[in-house]
């Protein structure tokens, strides 16, 4: 029986990254839908969930995407709003690659040893990458900042985070790499997750800080986040810094990604969301 997996988008057009990593994952065929919301999803659901026996529903799987998080998370928990027992199918949530890049980056960052009590810093966190993250950092012990150009967006962001994983975390107003550079004076642990193409920090915004032990990049675009870094680090060692660069912990966010679509054929009653992707992103890791 082929293993089917129905790609439904809150965008326009269904993300092509996502289906191609879809079927490295092990689907079949990959049916994409766009322009998704709660009040449309219905049908949908129900073709997916009454059309096969019980035994072969776990051939028949669900992954949201899309660039908005918020509205993913609508998607995910309408679709799940529609199962009842002995009807479902495995869903998982990956608005924007936000849950598998924020996991990989964060147990790659977690490979380099404890993360209890350190100061955490994620650069332009407003975004969906940069909000998981941040959460998983919190999760694991470490005191969280994330900063924006404006305290506004920074502010509703950790709202959001407090509210969806019960984590505190510190807004930070920095609208210049100059503010950014105060922002990470006392950090242990900085993280970028800008806008692709946009510089956070210079070299030597960085490279003196005494108190700075790991830096991660999630910018593989040029200019890279973090300058004076490579896309291609693995943990490499600069200014007495280990690195992280996009691909080099990209690499595990793909292996990450197809994993989990590969769980979702497993059974029909996976779900897939940020704590679980984490736990299985540092068990890769």
């Amino acid at each position: 029986m082929k293993k089917l997996l129905f790609q439904f988008d809150t965008d326009l057009h269904p993300s092509v990254f996502d289906t191609v990593v879809a079927y490295d994952g092990g689907a079949d065929h990959v049916i994409g839908h766009g322009s998704l919301t709660p009040e449309n999803i219905s049908s949908l659901v129900d073709g997916t969930i009454f059309t096969r026996a019980p035994k072969d529903k776990k051939n028949t799987a669900i992954f949201v995407g899309g660039s908005d998080m918020e509205a993913g998370q609508r998607l995910f928990k309408a679709i799940q709003k529609c199962f009842f027992p002995g009807f479902q199918v495995s869903v998982m949530l990956d608005s924007n690659g936000s849950n598998t890049t924020a996991a990989a980056a964060v147990a790659k960052i977690s490979t380099n040893g404890s993360l209890v009590g350190k100061n955490a810093v994620v650069l332009a966190g407003t975004g969906p990458v940069g909000q998981r993250a941040a959460a998983m950092l919190a999760q694991e012990g470490a005191n969280v900042s994330i900063t924006a150009r404006k305290m506004e967006r920074a502010i509703t962001a950790c709202e959001n985070i407090k509210i969806r994983f019960g984590v505190d975390i510190t807004p930070i107003e920095a609208i210049d790499n100059a503010a950014r550079a105060k922002a990470i004076e006392t950090a242990n642990i900085v993280l970028a997750t800008g806008a692709a193409g946009i510089e956070l920090l210079s070299t030597e915004q960085w490279q003196n800080n005494p108190n700075l032990e790991i830096i991660a990049d999630a910018n593989a675009t040029p200019p890279l986040g973090i300058g004076g870094t490579d896309m291609m680090d693995k943990g490499e060692l600069r200014h007495g810094k280990i690195i992280w660069g996009a691909i080099g912990f990209g690499t595990l966010k793909l292996a990450l990604h197809r994993a989990c679509i590969a769980k979702l054929f497993e059974d029909n009653k996976q779900v897939f969301d940020a704590e679980n992707i984490f736990a299985l992103a540092k068990e890769m890791a």
